[in-house]
């Protein structure tokens, strides 16, 4: 593995090393294209994968056999000569293909021929009062822990929300030995119906058999509750206890933790401050960019493949790299495509892989409840902000999430938006009778990720930089 770039121009950069990531950078070097593979984590695999090269879990069945997956992925690629860096933060991409990337502290640019955006998913904000206490977290995040170093819980944990990830993370621990008192399920029953025409495509998919099993699996050893359709944390400075309404029926039970899962969502930070078009994605709750049947955007030169393309799962995201670097193989190296599966036959490959998400797209769609909270719920995380102080700006003339910065700060923090963007587009379209589409997004610049200055100064000067800056 690399430090700094070897080189200040490549045929193809591919920002993320996850599922995605992994196969387009293998696809790219493989045809012999000059590739750099750029990754912000210590080790290859994302979210999905993560830990893949490192992880204390030795029997592979308990993190199940799609994990085990990654390990496959990550061989490819090395058996390439695809240039990998990990620790490096990507804080720029601009239209003319060139990224600007930390790495140990110091900061380089590079420019492509083509890029390869492989960001993946962020988990859904999940604003429900109490959401910060100390001893709240994202499914997400315990999965992590869980991966890189076999942490589970062992006090009164509950775990709330929805979605595939939710009944994987449960499954997970309960096989490493962790504790789960209760599961608290927010799918409205009207999804179910809602998701009922898409039932066959699901029962014909891979995902129904998994799903079912590992379902099974969770129940027999903790007590579910559906239908819950209010949830709230409370603690004086830590978290004490849950309380949530089911069947009309109100309950409080204590807990240290509660973990909370409402799907995932694209990463879209850094396609958004590079000038990708996105589009709202109502069945998804999300922005999406949009893109071609090649992974193509609406930049010249920028692919996106995986779940920042829009969330399709492990398996298409492998495909959907594969797709994005066969079409920059195509424009750089055309003699090279020919060693690869056609086009229409990773296109059937991504249909197979996607076969069954709309079922599941239309039964996990989260409540309104649990995404557009109300009174002294916090929004943003990071200036504090309360969905009363959202609606008061825009009953004295904020129109978007860009001008409601200017009243609030909102999306100004360390995240960037990344934990409260949603929130805020769905909250002000609301308050506002108009689409998410009309409101927008927040407006996203360079740098996309919070770097230090003497990061930049580190970056190489020429002597035309230097006279550009010093009196004469």
């Amino acid at each position: 593995m690399t430090v700094a770039p070897k080189r200040e121009d490549y045929d193809v950069v591919v920002i993320g090393a996850g599922p995605a990531g992994l196969a387009a950078a293998a696809t790219s070097a493989e045809a012999g294209l000059s590739t750099l593979l750029l990754d912000e984590n210590v080790g290859p695999g994302g979210q999905v994968f993560r830990a893949i090269s490192s992880t204390p879990v030795t029997d592979r069945n308990q993190l199940g056999a799609d994990y085990w997956v990654g390990a496959d992925l990550v061989q490819s690629l090395r058996a390439t000569s695809a240039e990998v860096i990990h620790r490096a933060t990507v804080w720029s991409l601009d239209r003319n293909l060139e990224i600007a990337v930390s790495v140990g502290g110091a900061s380089a640019f590079v420019k492509a021929q083509r890029v390869i955006l492989a960001t993946g998913a962020l988990e859904r904000p999940f604003p429900i009062p109490g959401w910060t206490l100390p001893g709240v977290m994202t499914a997400g995040a315990a999965q992590t822990m869980l991966k890189s170093s076999a942490l589970v819980p062992d006090g009164r944990t509950v775990i709330a929300g929805q979605g595939p990830l939710l009944w994987l993370l449960a499954a997970q621990i309960l096989r490493l030995g962790g504790r789960i008192d209760r599961i608290l399920d927010t799918t409205e029953r009207g999804n179910y119906f809602a998701a009922l025409p898409h039932a066959f495509a699901f029962l014909t998919s891979p995902y129904f058999a998994k799903g079912l099993a590992m379902m099974r699996e969770v129940k027999a050893k903790v007590q579910v509750v559906s239908g819950v359709a209010e949830l709230s944390a409370a603690g004086d400075g830590q978290l004490a206890s849950v309380g949530y309404v089911a069947g009309g029926k109100r309950e409080t039970i204590p807990a240290d933790l509660l973990l909370l899962h409402q799907g995932v969502v694209p990463n879209v930070n850094l396609a958004m401050a590079a000038g990708v078009e996105h589009r709202w994605d109502d069945l998804q709750l999300c922005w999406s960019p949009v893109l071609d049947a090649s992974g193509s955007s609406s930049v010249a030169g920028i692919a996106i493949a995986g779940d920042g393309a829009g969330i399709g799962g492990a398996n298409a995201a492998v495909v959907r790299g594969r797709i994005a670097a066969r079409a920059a193989v195509e424009a750089l190296a055309p003699a090279a495509a020919a060693k690869f599966p056609s086009m229409a036959a990773l296109r059937t490959d991504l249909a197979k892989a996607e076969r069954g998400r709309i079922f599941l797209d239309t039964l996990f769609r989260p409540a309104p409840q649990f995404r557009i909270p109300s009174g002294d719920t916090i929004v943003c995380r990071c200036e504090e902000v309360t969905a009363k102080d959202v609606l008061d700006s825009v009953a004295i003339g904020a129109t978007g999430p860009n001008q409601l910065k200017a009243y609030r700060r909102t999306g100004m923090g360390p995240c960037q938006g990344r934990l409260c963007g949603l929130t805020v587009t769905e909250l002000m379209a609301q308050a506002r009778g108009k689409s998410p589409q009309e409101i927008g997004y927040y407006r996203l610049r360079a740098p996309v990720k919070p770097i230090t200055l003497a990061e930049l100064a580190a970056v190489p000067k020429s002597e035309a930089d230097v006279k550009a800056v010093v009196r004469g």
